[in-house]
């Protein structure tokens, strides 16, 4: 597994050196921009639109547009001084929380953690964890940008969510058109629930694929061997509920578990019960 990230853990007078590793990884399948006559890749070319010439990378600086049109230049060594000046190759712990306190909509992306030496403190570290049933809220700077993070044990294995700052969340107040009051019937509510009731399981990741990635690679591979690609089997589109209780009910039939028929009695043994 790639390192993409070497340095330490810190919490207290305690120090882990650790290696990070991405946990997750991007499956999409990407295609590149060809010449449609000789099928050969385009490339990018950075091209200033005004001056219409062709731009040399020491021609390029970065600019932060403070007003549509008007930017502040920032130069290239003011970056690198002011990201130098902050980034210490530490996970510094600040503090500690129960998982269930942070929403979902907080996360961004996971690494694993690995020990680069300082085996029994992340053991100590992982069964710490483990035990108070806690994670560490921790702040790391990947790529000159720091994030915070909360760190978590994850099958025996110290794992890293990177996650936003609050005011990357955007105020759910924001959102338009949420209704302010809920206008059904508790009989429409109780369908409801037994639907949601039919429909709960374990949660098992495996059984869910990216169908449309998977539909994708089939042509690719049968492009590329030369064949037929047969059509894909259209799902049969819902019927058109223009009633809530309605389209709940047949929700409601259709996910109803089947039991097994039972057996017809025989004619002939009840014939001959009748006849004693």
């Amino acid at each position: 597994m790639h390192t993409m990230w070497k340095g330490s853990i810190s919490f207290g007078l305690v120090n882990i050196p650790i290696k990070l590793h991405a946990a997750t990884e991007d499956k999409d399948v990407k295609f590149r921009s060809l010449h449609k006559e000789c099928h050969t890749p385009i490339k990018y070319e950075k091209i200033c639109p005004v001056c219409e010439k062709e731009l040399d990378i020491k021609e390029i600086v970065k600019g932060y547009e403070i007003a549509k049109g008007k930017f502040v230049i920032i130069d290239e060594k003011e970056i690198k001084e002011l990201s130098g000046a902050n980034e210490e190759k530490a996970v510094e712990i600040i503090d500690f929380i129960k998982m269930d306190e942070i929403d979902p909509i907080y996360y961004n992306r996971s690494y694993y953690m690995s020990p680069d030496g300082g085996t029994k403190a992340y053991g100590l570290l992982r069964k710490a964890l483990m035990q108070s049933e806690k994670a560490g809220i921790a702040k790391i700077i990947i790529r000159s940008k720091e994030q915070l993070a909360v760190i978590r044990v994850f099958e025996g294995i110290l794992l890293m969510e990177t996650i936003h700052y609050p005011d990357e969340v955007r105020k759910a107040a924001d959102v338009p058109n949420i209704p302010t009051a809920d206008e059904v019937s508790k009989k429409e509510i109780d369908t409801a629930i037994l639907l949601i009731d039919q429909l709960t399981t374990t949660f098992e990741p495996e059984k869910y694929h990216d169908e449309y990635r998977s539909q994708l690679l089939e042509l690719i591979e049968a492009k590329k061997n030369g064949k037929e690609m047969i059509a894909v089997k259209q799902k049969e589109p819902a019927a058109n509920m223009t009633e809530l209780m309605a389209a709940l009910q047949a929700s409601i039939d259709k996910t109803k578990p089947k039991t097994a028929k039972q057996p017809a009695r025989k004619k002939a043994a009840t014939k001959k019960g009748v006849a004693k």
